[in-house]
């Protein structure tokens, strides 16, 4: 995967290369959507600096469509959210209650219910 950004995330915990997949999927739309507001916002600037009627209009739209870019943007984020807890309660379904310390003594796991 380009950089192998999830290399070490999962700390010993086997994540599937499919969720993977989702999360790089779900983190270039976002990049995607990010890089258009930063479009969005340039001309929003300079229609506001040229102070001329129509493309101080425009602007309205604009906005708009700035403020719909970040509701996307807050979705996406919460279903990565979901889809990584999703991910790391299935993957600890696994794993035993109980588990051993490197120095042989047992100790309990705490599973977290979402």
């Amino acid at each position: 995967m380009e950089g192998d950004i999830f290399s070490g995330f999962s700390n010993g915990t086997q994540v599937d290369g499919k969720v993977l997949q989702t999360f790089q999927k779900s983190f270039v739309q976002v990049q995607d959507i990010l890089d258009q507001n930063r479009l969005l916002i340039n001309e929003i600037n300079q229609n506001h600096e040229s102070k001329i009627p129509d493309n101080l209009s425009r602007n309205v739209g604009l906005i708009r469509e700035l403020n719909n870019n970040i509701r996307r943007v807050v979705d996406l984020y919460a279903d990565l959210s979901s889809s990584f807890t999703r991910s790391m309660e299935a993957s600890s379904e696994g794993d035993s209650a109980g588990t051993f310390k490197s120095d042989g003594k047992a100790s309990q796991k705490r599973i977290r219910s979402g």
